[in-house]
């Protein structure tokens, strides 16, 4: 099969993670869904979406920092044509495609060779590819010509081109077999004495067979605690109704849609905090109708401001970190949503304005 024939087949098995640390690829083996424990970030939920499954908030279920494998559970529909595992080896000069959502463009497959089957790195074995793969990709499936795992795409050498490294099937069978031999959830593995800890029976973050400190069990009891105008900014939202987890898409930065408009706040390391709702593009006629009609608003708004940049209208809530007030804050931001949303149609409807086309959810 070509690539384009196997990214249509699997397209339903890839997933994507979304956490405050940022993003990775998943995909479905049986009832999970499989990626990097360095992608899930040491945390007990995260956030999936894939072609048939909008985001949600699923549980990480298993986390092996030693394979830096991590499994997922949630409810999702099965896909159409199952992925599954291989059962030989790879062998040097075999081709593979790899699939994900490298820099958030989502199902993104690459072709290439294998470079090395078998290369050494910190006492495990890796597959070396020359296929491109890019933060966003880890996680991801490697495939066969037939569309089967052959392994999880999992780091690149930084600066280097086309230097990847996937874990062998092998392992993430391993993994599989001894996980559901546990025949419980919430298991950490020990990198240092393999062994496969129960959560609950964990003391102080220390392993209880050989007393080595579990970093991922600390991160998992901590979990994600934003500080500051951030986390005033996440109150505002919950405070709003919406779900900061889903909203968020990095620690400084969360989505909304409400109706037709799609609301994005962002924190800038300048101290600067910026609501856009990139509304509707600008249309070939009565473009003066428009702009008469967006200066009356501006002349009426408080706390929002509509501009054009390019072709396209933003209603937009700009301010500074130190002057951000909870009661102020809430007032601009719960208007931003509402108004983006009502002067969308206004706009459309009255003004002949275009609706924008949006990229896949991310």
């Amino acid at each position: 099969m070509n690539t384009q024939i196997i990214l249509e087949q699997q397209i339903e098995n890839i997933m994507q993670i979304m956490t405050p640390y940022g993003s990775g690829t998943g995909f479905i083996i049986g009832d999970l869904i499989i990626t990097n424990s360095h992608v899930v970030g040491g945390l007990k939920e995260v956030v999936v979406s894939a072609k048939k499954l909008p985001r949600i908030i699923a549980t990480v279920i298993y986390d092996d920092p030693f394979f830096d494998l991590a499994f997922i559970k949630c409810k999702f529909e099965q896909p159409t044509i199952a992925l599954t595992l291989v059962d030989e080896h790879v062998n040097d000069g075999d081709t593979v495609v790899a699939i994900g959502h490298p820099y958030g463009l989502n199902y993104t497959a690459t072709e290439g060779i294998v470079s090395r089957a078998s290369r050494l790195q910190d006492d495990l074995e890796y597959i070396q590819i020359d296929a491109a793969i890019n933060p966003g990709n880890s996680g991801g499936p490697l495939l066969n010509v037939e569309g089967r795992v052959v392994g999880v795409n999992t780091f690149i050498i930084q600066n280097a081109n086309n230097l990847g490294f996937a874990l062998p099937f092998f392992y993430l069978q391993d993994a599989l077999t001894a996980f559901k031999a546990q025949k419980e959830e919430n298991i950490i593995k020990c990198p240092s004495c393999k062994n496969l800890i129960q959560e609950t029976n964990i003391d102080l973050d220390y392993c209880p067979k050989c007393g080595v400190k579990l970093e991922v069990a600390k991160l998992r009891r901590k979990g994600y605690n934003p500080t500051g105008p951030t986390k005033m900014i996440e109150d505002i939202l919950s405070s709003l109704g919406h779900n900061v987890t889903l909203a968020r898409r990095s620690q400084a930065s969360w989505r909304i849609d409400e109706g037709t408009a799609r609301i994005d706040i962002n924190y800038y390391e300048n101290g600067v905090i910026i609501g856009d709702a990139k509304l509707c593009a600008i249309p070939s006629k009565d473009i003066d109708k428009i702009y008469d009609y967006l200066l009356k608003e501006n002349g009426e708004l408080s706390y929002l401001q509509f501009s054009i940049t390019e072709n396209s209208i933003y209603l937009s809530y700009l301010i500074i970190d130190s002057s951000l007030t909870f009661n102020e804050g809430k007032v601009a931001i719960e208007r931003l949503i509402q108004f983006a949303n009502k002067y969308d149609d206004i706009l459309i409807n009255k003004y002949g304005a275009i609706v924008q086309k949006r990229d896949e959810e991310d």
